[in-house]
C-alpha cells in the first residue's frame, strides 16, 4: 500500500514536471544581421567614420610637424648652424613631441572606442527592449542570438526576427 502510494506521487510528480517542461517556449534572431538592417547603425557607423577622419588628419598634420621640424634640425646640424649642446636640445624637444604623438594616438583610439559606445548603447538598448517586448507577448521563456556562434539547432519557425523588427518598426 505505501508502494503505491509512493508510486501514484512519484507519478503525479512526473505528470507536472514534463507538462511545464513542454510548455517552454523558446526562440533564436540573429542579432549581427537585425543591426545591420537599422538605419540608426549606419548613421552611428557614419558619424565614427567621420570622427575617425578628423582625428587621423589632426595626427598626420601632427607628424608632418615633427618630420619637418627634425629636417631642419638636421639641416641645420650638417651646415654647421648648431652647437652639439643645441642639436641634443633640439633632438630633445623633438623627442618629447614624439611622445606627445604617441599620446594622441592612445587617446584618439580611447575617444573612438567611447564615441561608438555613446552611440550604439540607445540602439542597443532599443533593441534589447523590442526582444523583451516580443518575449513578453509571445510567451518565450528563453531567446538565444545566433550570431554568437553558440546556437547548436534552431527550428526556423522558432525565429523571432521578422517579430523583433516589426517591434522597431523595420
Amino acid at each position: 500500500m505505501k508502494n503505491l502510494f509512493t508510486c501514484a506521487c512519484l507519478f503525479l510528480a512526473l505528470t507536472f514536471m514534463s507538462s511545464s517542461v513542454s510548455a517552454q517556449k523558446f526562440g533564436y534572431l540573429n542579432s549581427q544581421a537585425l543591426l545591420a538592417e537599422m538605419s540608426e547603425v549606419e548613421q552611428a557607423k557614419a558619424n565614427l567614420e567621420v570622427l575617425g577622419q578628423q582625428l587621423r588628419k589632426k595626427g598626420e598634420a601632427m607628424v608632418a610637424d615633427l618630420q619637418a621640424k627634425y629636417g631642419a634640425v638636421q639641416k641645420k646640424a650638417n651646415e654647421g648652424g648648431l652647437s652639439p649642446k643645441d642639436q641634443e636640445a633640439e633632438i630633445t624637444k623633438l623627442k618629447a613631441q614624439e611622445a606627445e604623438i604617441a599620446k594622441f594616438e592612445q587617446d584618439m583610439v580611447q575617444q573612438l572606442q567611447k564615441k561608438e559606445a555613446d552611440l550604439l548603447q540607445p540602439i542597443l538598448d532599443k533593441v534589447n527592449n523590442a526582444i523583451k517586448a516580443v518575449a513578453e507577448e509571445e510567451g518565450y521563456l528563453y531567446i538565444f542570438d545566433s550570431s554568437t556562434q553558440v546556437l547548436l539547432y534552431a527550428d526556423e519557425t522558432s525565429d523571432v526576427s521578422s517579430k523583433v523588427k516589426t517591434k522597431l518598426g523595420i
